[in-house]
């Protein structure tokens, strides 16, 4: 039972203590920065786990325990030229002209930021007793304002801003957990009450540690007097939640503090996000989920300046654009840096701040709960003044506007894979295309027309792809083989108006033999909108067999949309439970050309899920991050209002969720 303990803070009793840095604030506000001492504990084995992650290019530790550090950037020149705040209104046009050149303006604007206080002091950082606690030897806290802790006078590397007016906004910053501090940051959580952690880091990134593993994976762990345990863990796309009960291990009443940790784990190695959806519903979840009763949020990295500078930056500008309808990004950068060297560390972050607040601009928080969808559709359904259409279109019109990327489709334009393309206007992107093993002696023989997509828990939930052609049935089968693909999703018929639409890549008597693989037909059956056909498939190179089903959707017509939407939510269902049953491989989604019935059928599968898990729904945004996936997912205004219509059908016939189970 959660114990609403006020955090103990000491006074400060010596004029050192209570030193204030004076800052000028982005909305009226002082922010006060102090590094926080805690006390230290014993080592826990850390037990990392592989993702993408941001790579940081520091030298990787060794088994001396050698410090890292982190390549500092070069003082810029003095310059007079300054960066004022922007009115949101004219975010977009001086974006566009930022980037132009390859982002030329922008990185002059980041070059122009200072790099560290002049005179900072890191006297407690650099003592000989606390060098193991830092991370990185050249990423430390500036002595600012120190705060003890229950008396206890130990040091660990963070940082921390109050907002005065607005003590909930309380944030610390501090580099990543090492060994030697995981119990210094369960006392510093347990001290301040805090209830919310922040993690932008993986464990590992390119077998590099990047932080400690500072819980227990199941069960309960003990740090120092700190006792944590495990109470439920959610894993999303691009973040995972968990949540901690913490308890002083000396108590005996059983008096605790529920903690959650929202880790955020889609920071690709070497960049950015690829958009910045998946960080501002990141964001909106932190801020929405943190209790008013609760102390001070721990933000926190690798390093504790690039990604964690990235996000709080993001936060506050937010909170600036919607109370003055303006950004002061260089300023706020400014700010901050003047008490933690290097906060925001590449121009690729500082660039991807300015695209997420264009994001939140042009498109703001199109996250719904389900109870409100009948009201939201009357309001799109009305129309809009002055714009000569509905809102529902005004909506659809925005995805369209989305650019498509033919620059980044090499491969699929390459001479000898053209003809591997049913429509010349749907190929994939090179960041996100499925790879298929080459031909042994055949040059050009890893393409095939499919994307990786991403799902509502995991990434590469999908395979989109065409209906294959006649001379790439073979590889549509290599491609089934090689990424263990146990559900296939067939939207389309064979022919459609007298057109071929998809060459039959399944028996139906006997076997199929398509170069190395034999395609068996076991089992077909009936139901009411769709076939299911288990299949057996041999690598007969390999002498291996694997059973793979398929789904054969029958009510969807090439021009139109299915006439109502119980078959397409029935199949889903059936779809997801043999997910369960199979393991999580991609499930192979297509229709004929791999766009728009396919863009819809996942968009509905993803927006349902979260309907089940969270009671929100996001059509836009999940529409919107399939289009940058592969281009004219969910291709008309009638398919896009069809999501809506589905999701209206699942609440109203099937409010318990009773189909997914």
């Amino acid at each position: 039972m959660r114990v609403q303990k006020a955090p103990f803070i000491r006074k400060p009793t010596t004029a050192a203590e209570s030193h204030e840095t004076e800052l000028s604030s982005y909305h009226g506000n002082d922010w006060l920065f102090v590094p926080l001492r805690c006390c230290r504990f014993k080592k826990y084995k850390q037990a990392g786990s592989h993702s993408n992650s941001f790579r940081l290019t520091n030298g990787r530790a060794d088994d001396t325990g050698k410090l890292q550090s982190v390549p500092l950037l070069a003082r810029s020149p003095s310059t007079n030229r300054k960066y004022p705040p922007l009115p949101v209104d004219k975010l977009e046009e001086e974006m566009n002209r930022r980037m132009a050149d390859d982002n030329k303006l922008f990185r002059e604007e980041f070059n122009a930021l200072p790099v560290c206080p002049i005179q900072a002091s890191c006297d407690a950082a650099s003592k000989e007793e606390n060098k193991e606690k830092n991370r990185y030897v050249n990423i430390l806290p500036c002595k600012v304002q120190m705060a003890l802790i229950n008396d206890f006078h130990k040091y660990i590397n963070t940082f921390a801003f109050i907002n005065q007016q607005k003590k909930l906004n309380s944030r610390f910053f501090i580099a990543g957990p090492k060994e030697e501090t995981l119990n210094d940051f369960w006392r510093m959580i347990w001290e301040q009450n805090t209830a919310t952690i922040v993690m932008v880091t993986n464990l590992k990134e390119r077998k590099e540690c990047k932080c400690a593993q500072y819980w227990p994976d199941q069960g309960c762990w003990t740090y120092g007097n700190i006792r944590v345990s495990v109470e439920d863990m959610m894993i999303l796309v691009d973040y995972t939640i968990r949540k901690f009960c913490i308890q002083q291990y000396a108590w005996s009443d059983g008096n605790g503090q529920l903690v959650t940790q929202f880790h955020f784990t889609s920071w690709p190695d070497f960049g950015v996000p690829f958009t910045p959806i998946g960080m501002l519903k990141f964001l909106k979840k932190v801020k929405t989920y943190n209790p008013q009763y609760a102390g001070p949020i721990v933000v926190h990295c690798s390093a504790g300046v690039g990604r964690t500078g990235t996000f709080i930056v993001i936060d506050a500008m937010l909170d600036m654009m919607g109370a003055e309808r303006k950004v002061d990004v260089f300023g706020f950068v400014t700010r901050i840096r003047a008490q933690r060297c290097q906060m925001v560390q590449t121009d690729m972050q500082y660039v991807f701040i300015f695209q997420a607040l264009l994001e939140h601009y042009l498109y703001g928080d199109t996250e719904l709960e389900v109870t409100s969808l009948e009201s939201h559709l009357n309001k799109l359904y009305a129309p809009l003044p002055g714009a000569g259409c509905g809102g529902l279109e005004a909506e659809f019109k925005k995805l369209t506007s989305i650019k498509i990327q033919n620059d980044k489709m090499r491969t699929g334009n390459l001479p000898a894979n053209m003809k591997k393309n049913r429509v010349l206007q749907i190929i994939p992107y090179e960041f996100n295309r499925v790879i298929i093993p080459v031909k042994r002696g055949e040059e050009n023989t890893d393409y095939i027309n499919a994307s990786f997509i991403d799902g509502y828990r995991q990434k590469d939930s999908y395979m989109a792809c065409q209906g294959p052609l006649q001379h790439t049935i073979e590889d549509f089968w290599r491609m089934i083989w090689e990424w263990r693909s146990c559900s296939i999703v067939t939207l389309t018929e064979l022919e459609e108006r007298g057109q071929e639409k998809c060459a039959q890549y399944w028996s139906s008597d006997g076997v199929m033999v398509c170069g190395d693989m034999s395609i068996e037909l076991k089992r077909e059956e009936e139901s009411e909108s769709y076939t299911v056909r288990d299949l057996l498939v041999t690598n007969n190179r390999e002498n291996k067999s694997r059973a793979v089903r398929q789904f054969h959707f029958h009510g969807w017509p090439e021009v139109g949309i299915p006439s109502d939407g119980k078959g397409m939510i029935n199949i889903i269902a059936a779809v997801q439970k043999q997910q369960q049953q199979s393991g999580n491989h991609p499930i192979t989604v297509h229709c004929s050309a791999g766009a728009g019935r396919t863009g819809t059928f996942c968009a509905l599968s993803t927006v349902l899920e979260r309907v089940k898990a969270e009671g929100i729904l996001d059509v836009f945004q999940t529409v919107k991050s399939l289009r940058l996936q592969r281009p004219h997912m969910v291709q008309t205004l009638e398919q896009y209002e069809f999501c809506y219509k589905v999701v209206q059908e699942y609440i109203d016939a099937f409010s318990d969720y009773a189909n997914f189970k």
